[in-house]
């Protein structure tokens, strides 16, 4: 039974509503004045306070300051005659849950109950059963879906119930990881059928934005209308993820969310970003600019070379746009390129975001990070609290107070991995877990991707005999020797590489400052 303290000076008076609520299945304790109210709350285990304003002795406000010096979680709404703006806002101030006109009427004291007590649980039920009247719907689209704007639909309105019930903290979250796997099956073999066709033609393919069509379909037309732009891009940053930040960005920006961007495979740093910035599939970068392309077996890191490729592109269809190029690893360099936006004059401006990133793999070289983002649910707060907390929100605020628009996306996404699967290849195949490339590959699991012939697909083949082989769903690669390590080890980490919603289809989010 729920508990609840209703504090008043009158309280004789409200006798017909302490009856209304013990007929609700409420337990209502009573006093007269604050010193009472106060004792109370310190001696007995409360749902919520009712507390009226103007009472003898100490006040309603200083009686509400004391509890929730006391109480901090314990939720006070605040009754009184006073209309008054200031009064309203001291009680505001010290954080009341609500705040009500006398007179008031039962309906209006069991919504506050109904909103401060059992929120949680009616937002549960209420959005239980959102889903559950909507997931024959969604297996109906996943049955069905035959173009690639079909499966963004879906990718979004998988992640968009991922966040609703991950919030709710609901029963029905396992039901949905299901209908993700499903997804994700389904998702594979289209993208195995269709694959070869898009990039053959992906001027007209589905009518999509593939990684090196980015400043092509989306930035060139901006700097052409004469718009001044940021292209930002965070690594290793999902649509859900986005979804999770959205809110916070909307504080200053008006958010157009209808695109997505399809990452190119393999979905990974080296090919999908050096794809956005140069325009083109990795073996015409190989074959063209070979200085500037590292294959797989070098030590090299595989993403120095992104302003080499952002000019390369930009003289390759004849434009003269001027451009700056940040890339972002440290807080404090956020900071210091945030400070150098004040005399900002260029059109385009670049920035390549790296956190995401570095969480995805400190999760899975840290014990303590694996704690903190334990789930699908843990990982966008954590998310959502690094954005909040850290110099890329002064950033993004900062671009919005200059009045700049913004082209936010991803080179590609994550997947949680749950099965291992063995391969095996040579000594020289690379390292990555969600695809190989390499001579003489050999898996025996079915629902892998396979690409003998690398240059039909825009590869480049470091060998005659190369090919490529990608994990779909939540599989992820290990070698037979020390497979069961592998599979400890990696079992619930965040991977990227191969074929999922979550790893192709990223956010393309357009940002005007309000």
């Amino acid at each position: 039974m729920n508990r609840i303290l209703w504090a008043d000076d009158e309280i004789d008076l409200l006798q017909p509503y302490v009856i209304y609520l013990n007929q609700k299945g409420y337990e209502v304790l009573t006093a007269n004045n604050g010193n009472d109210a106060i004792e109370i709350t310190d001696r007995e285990p409360l749902d919520i306070v009712f507390l009226d304003e103007q009472m003898p002795g100490i006040s309603g406000l200083e009686t509400l300051q004391t509890i929730k010096d006391h109480h901090p979680s314990l939720p006070v709404v605040m009754i009184t005659k006073s209309e008054e703006e200031g009064v309203m806002e001291q009680a505001i101030g010290q954080k009341i849950a609500d705040y009500l006109i006398k007179p008031v009427n039962p309906s209006q004291i069991l919504l506050c109950l109904k909103k401060h007590v059992h929120e949680k649980t009616i937002v549960s039920e209420q959005t239980d059963a959102g889903y559950r009247q909507e997931f024959s719907d969604i297996t109906y689209m996943i049955d069905t879906a035959e173009t690639l704007q079909e499966w963004q639909a879906i990718q979004r309105t998988l992640s968009q119930w991922e966040i609703r019930l991950g919030e709710a903290d609901s029963a029905m979250q396992e039901m949905l990881a299901m209908q993700r796997k499903q997804a994700n099956a389904a998702f594979a073999k289209f993208v195995q059928r269709n694959y070869g066709d898009w990039l053959r033609d992906r001027a007209t393919a589905a009518n999509a934005v593939f990684s090196p069509d980015i400043f092509k379909r989306v930035v060139f037309p901006s700097l052409d209308k004469g718009e001044k732009l940021f292209l930002v891009v965070i690594d290793n940053f999902r649509y859900d993820q986005w979804k999770t930040i959205e809110p916070v960005l909307s504080e200053f920006f008006t958010v157009t969310d209808d695109r997505f961007c399809t990452s190119i495979l393999p979905t990974a740093t080296q090919y999908a970003r050096n794809a956005i910035f140069s325009g083109l599939m990795p073996a015409q970068i190989k074959q063209m600019f070979p200085d500037l392309w590292v294959d797989e077996d070098e030590e090299e890191g595989k993403n120095l070379h992104e302003e080499e490729l952002i000019r390369s592109q930009i003289e390759r269809y004849r434009r003269h746009d001027t451009f700056t190029y940040f890339k972002v690893n440290e807080s404090d360099f956020c900071e210091r390129i945030t400070a150098k936006f004040k005399g900002l004059r260029t059109p385009l401006n670049i920035v390549v975001l790296n956190f995401i990133d570095m969480l995805s793999h400190s999760r899975t070289e840290s014990k303590m990070m694996r704690e903190l983002a334990g789930d699908e649910a843990a990982y966008r707060s954590l998310t959502l609290s690094w954005f909040r907390h850290s110099p890329t929100y002064a950033m993004f605020r900062r671009i919005a107070e200059l009045g700049y628009k913004v082209i936010l996306t991803s080179d590609h996404g994550t997947v949680r991995v749950q099965n291992p699967v063995q391969i095996i290849g040579d000594k020289n195949t690379n390292t990555n877990l969600r695809y190989k490339v390499g001579k003489s590959l050999a898996c025996k699991s079915k629902d892998t991707f396979v690409i003998d012939k690398p240059s039909a697909y825009g590869l480049p083949a470091p060998n005659l005999s190369s090919s490529y082989i990608f994990c779909t769903g939540q599989d992820f690669f290990g070698y037979p020797n020390n497979f069961n390590y592998y599979a400890q080890y990696y079992t619930g980490t965040f991977q990227h590489g191969g074929i999922s919603l979550e790893e192709m289809l990223v956010p393309l989010i357009t940002l005007e400052a309000k």
